[in-house]
């Protein structure tokens, strides 16, 4: 695995009018898939790759998948992503960037990782995520559109076709400032919209105590979304048991005993 930070543009590379123009509309659709389509058909103009996701990871929660594309069409790619989500996220090489970088530098910063599923040590992570979907080498494309939300754009290469090679590299970086531009007015548009008023809450309870783990946060998400025991545990892949013992826990770290608590601290005007 490895990850590096762009720097400027080098080199110029061509976009059609009519991929450009697809991206465009692509950012506004209620298609979320749209936008993830119209990558795909950028970057397969010239390289051979089969899907394409982006991920936002959202408060310390578990990544959110925002859009997403494969060759082959259909529910299969939207699968493979939730149980990413549900089950390996931690695993993941991205989540390691964005857990060591602090956002006061890394606002601007375009950061590229590239991970094969050779180097994945986990065999249940790379056999859901990798050898199943038949993904041979995973670009992505790490950008920050506001504090303590990151969003990733992934690359995925087909086994048939190896790994991605210095040159290929070589043309993401050219569209990738455009990719990172799109999925962050993407966001800007839909993503907020879609979270809610349950992540600002989330955000705040986090500010209030950032010894929350991951596991504690993704149940508070869900509670202050209003799901239920059993539901959050369907989404978590976990047991609804679990979920209680998470909750008591972030509770407990809290300084609250219920639900109501909750959403009272998150109600509280903060101190300046």
């Amino acid at each position: 695995m490895r990850s590096w930070r762009l720097a400027a543009p080098h080199g110029s590379g061509q976009l059609s009018t009519l991929r450009a123009t697809d991206l465009v509309m692509a950012i506004s659709q209620a298609d979320p898939d749209a936008l993830a389509a119209s990558m795909l058909k950028i970057v397969g103009d010239t390289l051979p790759v089969s899907q394409c996701t982006v991920f936002a990871y959202e408060f310390d929660a578990k990544p959110r998948t925002v859009s997403a594309a494969d060759h082959r069409g259909g529910r299969f790619l939207r699968d493979v992503a939730d149980r990413y989500a549900t089950h390996f996220y931690a695993l993941d090489g991205n989540r390691t960037i964005i857990e060591r970088s602090p956002d006061r530098h890394s606002r601007d910063a375009l950061v590229l990782h590239q991970q094969q599923s050779a180097e994945i040590e986990n065999e249940a992570y790379r056999a859901a995520c990798y050898a199943q979907p038949n993904v041979s080498d995973r670009l992505s494309l790490l950008v920050q559109p506001m504090e303590h939300v990151w969003l990733s754009i992934n690359l995925y290469r087909d086994s048939a076709y190896g790994v991605f090679q210095p040159g290929e590299l070589e043309q993401v970086e050219r569209v990738a400032p455009l990719f990172a531009h799109a999925a962050k007015s993407h966001y800007a548009l839909n993503g907020q919209h879609q979270q809610g008023s349950a992540a600002a809450m989330l955000a705040r309870v986090r500010r209030v105590c950032p010894a929350l783990t991951s596991r504690e946060l993704d149940v508070l998400r869900g509670t202050l979304e209003g799901a239920t025991a059993a539901e959050i545990a369907l989404q978590m892949g976990i047991k609804p048991a679990s979920v209680i013992t998470y909750q008591k826990r972030a509770y407990a770290r809290l300084g609250i005993s219920s639900q109501r608590q909750l959403f009272a601290l998150c109600l509280l005007p903060e101190r300046l």
